[in-house]
């Protein structure tokens, strides 16, 4: 059975999910038991402060405890507020989480999840409102996930929570404060990483794109349609590890390439896409990879230089057109 909950239910749903059938789940953050964005609203209600639990403004030292958490046996679910954020708690993130069960030679395991919302278009200013995925995947042993959906938001954080390896969770905060919509089942359910989905079919351009901007892309293939053009569209869900064979096979029949991000467009997502393709599959490109992302400046203040600063349908329509 399913029905219809927004994506910050699907979270709310995984988590409670979670800590009711594993005892060594637990969350903790700043002001989770308030929950300013509602993703743990509640939480604190049912299951009591010992297991949501308030923290100092302290990344870097909140990050650390939850690993060692982790490294005693526990699970727990680590909420990062803002992405920006993550930028202070990078010692934790990159030099130890993802690099501990190896240099242990696999004595600890690292369960803990992180969850972190990013995204700009919300007015929250240059420090709440990046997109910096592209930042952390450089570490090695970090799996990093970003749904679309409520159904996958569900499903991925679930898989996230009973992983043995640390993953961070990014949750678009259009898709939270959007009130986005969709189904889920009320059986219990998870999501394996490095899958990808194809949300439409076409033939002459494959967009790849992640998060809040797989509907910008639905958006600009509904409006080339109107040209006779016909565009593949795929939510990437999992960044790290990436489904490379769900993307290229698309490639392999449209032969044309568009990846979408809302992360800045040096170094991004969309830079390791096009590497990928260039070196693993260079025959099947007729055309030059387009990217759209963010330029490279800093989120502005005023909401109109906001507006034009984010990657959109339009933006994505003109590369489709660049690439054909």
């Amino acid at each position: 059975m399913s029905r219809t909950i927004t994506f910050s239910q699907a979270l709310n749903e995984a988590m409670a999910e979670e800590m009711r059938r594993d005892p060594g789940v637990f969350v903790m953050g700043e002001d989770v038991r308030v929950s300013a964005f509602g993703q743990t609203a509640g939480l604190v209600d049912e299951f009591g402060e010992e297991r949501v639990l308030n923290t100092p403004i302290a990344e870097n030292a909140i990050t650390g405890a939850a690993m060692g958490a982790a490294m005693s046996g526990l699970r727990p679910v680590l909420e990062l507020m803002f992405m920006d954020f993550t930028m202070l708690a990078m010692d934790q993130l990159c030099n130890n989480l993802g690099q501990w069960r190896y240099i242990t030679g696999g004595q600890y395991t690292i369960p803990l999840t992180i969850r972190t919302a990013c995204g700009a278009g919300m007015r929250m200013g240059y420090g709440h409102s990046q997109c910096l995925q592209s930042q952390l995947i450089q570490a090695p042993g970090l799996m990093i996930v970003e749904p679309s959906t409520p159904y996958d938001a569900k499903g991925l954080l679930k898989a996230a929570i009973r992983s043995d390896d640390p993953v961070i969770v990014v949750e678009s905060k259009k898709l939270i404060f959007g009130g986005v919509e969709g189904e889920v089942p009320e059986e219990d359910y998870t999501l394996p990483f490095g899958e990808a989905v194809v949300r439409k079919e076409g033939k002459d351009v494959t967009v790849a794109a992640v998060g809040f901007m797989t509907y910008e892309a639905l958006g600009a293939a509904q409006a080339l349609a109107e040209e006779g053009v016909d565009v593949e569209v795929i939510d990437l869900r999992s960044i790290v590890p990436m489904d490379k064979e769900t993307l290229f096979a698309s490639v392999e029949k449209t032969g044309r390439l568009v990846t979408v991000e809302e992360g800045r467009i040096r170094g991004g997502i969309g830079a390791e896409i096009a590497a990928l393709a260039s070196g693993e599959y260079f025959s099947l490109l007729k055309a030059p990879v387009q990217r759209v992302a963010a330029p490279m400046v800093p989120i502005a203040g005023s909401p109109a230089l906001e507006d034009l600063y984010l990657p959109n349908k339009d933006t994505i329509v003109r590369a489709v057109r660049r690439t054909l």
